[in-house]
């Protein structure tokens, strides 16, 4: 028995064009103008307003844009060819990057792409190229990344399997454009979310610059009203006021509930679990492997991993827990970790490390009440901005067909 026709439409459509009919599956190389380019093969050089701009691999955000923070040159002549024009969008060929786009956007400057991605130039009578950086965001495609990737020994996609890549597209150009505006539009919602992100992230960083020492002070910069007169801070070693605890506890024997205690890893928060190792409010240090040296702030019954040490107040009443762990946010950990294979570091030697206490633990209290506020602001900001993102991918998986209907 032959099995009906499936219809290929989204999930979600525009009124204007619900009566507008399937969806074409056609393939990439179909709805360009000239067939998938490489870039040049040439190393970076310092970058240089005299040189050409060079865009690698590394220069694209996971969110693909341009990274501008580090940028470099390519010293090798190139022809206006080698330049990126409006509308291109390059992929990552290569590597764990495989898959990775960049929308070129003349904001960005004059770039010459890299040998390791490869551009293609949408036929805008068939195809919008804002409509096609947005389907490369989508599962459908990152399931293809990985399904030709993998047939291909090691990582990697080439320009004729780019030109085969299967895309499904509205009957009409303007339906493409609506979808195209639509996501373009939510994501400068998102961008202009991250940059009050980054900018509530420099404040805190200003906040803790203002409110501790700077080497070869004795008071901070800035003070509260009530404890100016107080004099300069106490000078004492770091183990006057904490100490270390270790944990035996590793992941691979844990199980994991719904519910419970949580515990703590190098990455953060991993899990509940039935027990828990500690009652009082600590710092969890990651003591070796990867992201040594990074702390987070643990509140109430909860462990951490074997890879982490618990960070305790010696004397709550003398040294508040929340400043000590922003007190260790405005410490430089790098020179005390060893170890080239596994990095790590010992609280036996940071311990001896000299810092300044205010003499008052009120003021203590304050300062940690006043960066709380900003790391309060942060958290709601990002979680704001993870809001947006999910609403974002759930509206993506309704304005484009469903996986299945994409022939591999």
């Amino acid at each position: 028995m032959n099995k009906e026709k499936q219809n290929i439409v989204p999930e979600l459509r525009f009124p204007e064009f619900e009566n507008d009919g399937d969806w074409n599956n056609t393939e990439l190389g179909k709805c360009l103008l000239k067939h998938p380019e490489y870039g040049i093969g040439a190393a970076a050089v310092p970058y240089s307003e005299k040189l050409p701009t060079y865009l690698r691999i590394t220069d694209i955000s996971v969110d693909g844009k341009f990274i501008k923070d580090d940028k470099v040159s390519v010293s090798k002549k190139v022809t206006e060819d080698n330049y990126l024009k409006e509308g291109d969008i390059v992929f990552a060929r290569t590597g764990a990057s495989v898959g990775k786009s960049y929308k070129y956007r003349v904001e960005d400057g004059r770039l010459v792409f890299a040998g390791f991605l490869i551009r293609v130039k949408p036929n805008t009578n068939k195809l919008n190229s804002e409509l096609l950086f947005q389907f490369v965001a989508t599962e459908h495609y990152w399931s293809w990344v990985k399904f030709v990737s993998a047939r291909s020994g090691q990582p990697g996609i080439n320009g004729k399997q780019y030109a085969s890549m299967p895309i499904l597209l509205p009957p009409k150009k303007e339906e493409q454009q609506k979808i195209a505006n639509c996501l373009s539009s939510l994501d400068k919602v998102i961008t202009a979310e991250t940059e009050k992100l980054d900018l509530l992230q420099d404040h805190k960083k200003g906040l803790l610059q203002q409110l501790f020492p700077q080497e070869g002070e004795r008071q901070p910069q800035y003070r509260f009203p009530e404890f100016k007169k107080d004099g300069d801070w106490k000078q004492d070693d770091l183990g006057k006021s904490l100490k270390a605890e270790s944990s035996q506890i590793a992941k691979s024997r844990l199980n994991f509930k719904d519910e419970g205690f949580p515990v703590y890893g190098a990455d953060g928060f991993n899990g509940f679990i039935e027990n828990y190792s500690q009652e009082k409010d600590y710092v969890a240090i990651v003591k070796d492997g990867s992201g040594v040296g990074n702390l987070y702030y643990c509140e109430g019954k909860s462990s951490v991993l074997g890879t982490l040490n618990y960070l305790l107040s010696k004397n709550e009443e003398k040294y508040k827990i929340k400043w000590l762990y922003y007190l260790l946010n405005t410490i430089n950990f790098k020179p005390f970790i060893k170890g080239a294979n596994i990095p790590h570091i010992y609280f036996k030697d940071y311990s001896k490390l000299l810092v300044f206490y205010p003499k008052n633990p009120k003021e203590q209290q304050k300062i940690a009440t006043c960066l709380t506020a900003a790391d309060e602001l942060i958290e709601a900001q990002d979680q704001k901005i993870e809001n947006l993102k999910e609403h974002k991918k759930g509206l993506m998986q309704q304005l484009f067909p469903s996986e299945n209907e994409l022939a591999v």
